[in-house]
Parts: C-alpha cells; structure tokens; sequence
C-alpha cells in the first residue's frame, strides 16, 4: 500500500491513464517537447510533405462545401453510434454468460470495436477536411491534416495495437485472482468498456479538432 501511495500521479489523456491502471505499470512522461518527439515520428518524405502543406497556397474551391451544421451533427451521431455499440455489447453487460476462461471472444470483439472507430474517423477527417476549403487559411489546416494522418497513422496503428494485448494480460490476471468465482469477469467487462470509450475519445481529437476550426471559419 505504502508503495502504491508512492507512485507519481499520471498526467494526460484518460485512455494512456487507464492502460497504465490495468497494466499496473508506473508511466513516465516524456521530458521531450512535442516537436521533438514529432520528429522521430517523421521521415523526410513525410517531413518534406509538412513542410509544402504549411508553406503552400491551397487553390480555391471547386465546389460548394457541405454545411457545417450538418457536418457537426453527422460528426456528433457518428459519436453516438460508436460509444452506444460499446455501452450496449451484449458481451460486455454484467452477469452475461461466462467465456469459458477463454480471452478470444473478448479480443475478436475490441478488434471489431478498433476497427469501426478507424474506419468512421477517417471518414469524418476526409469530409471536414473538404470542408475547411473555403478560405486559404482553412485550407492549409485541411491540407497538414491530410498529411498528419498519412505519416501518423502507421504509429498509432501500431501502438493501438497493444490494446487487446495488455487487455488479455489483464484478463489473466483477474482470471487466477478470482479463480472459481465469475464476478472477476464482469470487472474485466467494465474495464474493457472503459478503455474502448477512452479510446474512442482519443480517436475523436483530430476530429473535434477539425470540428472547432470550421467553426471559426
């Protein structure tokens, strides 16, 4: 107890906060500024993409955009859609029916769960991205999106990744801990929720992002 009362508070998003709770790992943050660690992220085509999208000149729009209004209610039903698919999973209800101490139901589920969120993202980004083209500045923006998400999302694909993994180790944990008895599971099944909804806010940022910049515009 007195060990655990040691540990330093971790700061930053919920979803990294979480994993490291039922990772039961001690996380510290990067003394790194942001633009150094971005850096490392980038290769020099990626590098040299950044670098024409924030000292180019976006071309007028061809055509009308979508409707901001409308953007930001689709952006916000799609939300919906996604946390209401976690909260209301059959498999992840309290007292559903044992898993027969096997992880795989659960892994095969998050997967499909990752999945959706990737998939709606993307598709949103797209869209906003369209319809910041109206003034040069918004444009820029739409533009260093573009290629944020192209030089990004092989890093957050892989460290993503990790989620069902440390998900599975927490599985086993709670498994050998609550041996004979099944209330164990219906922890994991909180948990479980809890980190997929955490991630779902962490996927959204470049979408809420995108969202407050078009109404600026």
């Amino acid at each position: 107890m007195a060990q655990a009362a040691l540990r330093p508070t971790l700061r930053g998003p919920t979803f990294i906060r979480l994993l490291a709770r039922l990772a039961e790992i001690d996380v510290v943050a990067s003394g790194q500024p942001l633009p150094d660690r971005l850096g490392q992220w980038l290769d020099w085509k990626h590098a040299l993409s950044l670098a024409a999208a924030l000292d180019g000149h976006p071309a007028a729009p061809e055509a009308a955009e979508p409707a901001a209004d409308g953007l930001h209610a689709e952006c916000a039903r799609a939300r919906e859609v996604l946390a209401t698919a976690i909260k209301d999973d059959p498999l992840l209800a309290a007292g559903h029916a044992p898993a027969d101490g096997d992880y795989a139901v659960f892994r095969q589920a998050c997967l499909a769960r990752q999945r959706a969120m990737q998939a709606t993202v993307g598709r949103l980004r797209g869209k906003l991205r369209d319809a910041l083209q109206g003034s040069p500045g918004m444009a820029r923006l739409a533009e260093v999106d573009a290629v944020m998400e192209v030089a990004l999302t092989p890093r957050e694909h892989a460290l993503l990744a990790k989620v069902p993994e440390l998900l599975e180790q927490r599985f086993e944990r709670l498994r050998v801990a609550g041996r004979a008895s099944t209330t164990w599971l219906d922890g994991f099944r909180r948990d479980m929720q809890s980190v997929l909804l955490a991630e779902l806010d962490l996927r959204f940022q470049p979408v809420d992002a995108l969202l407050a910049a078009l109404r600026t515009s």
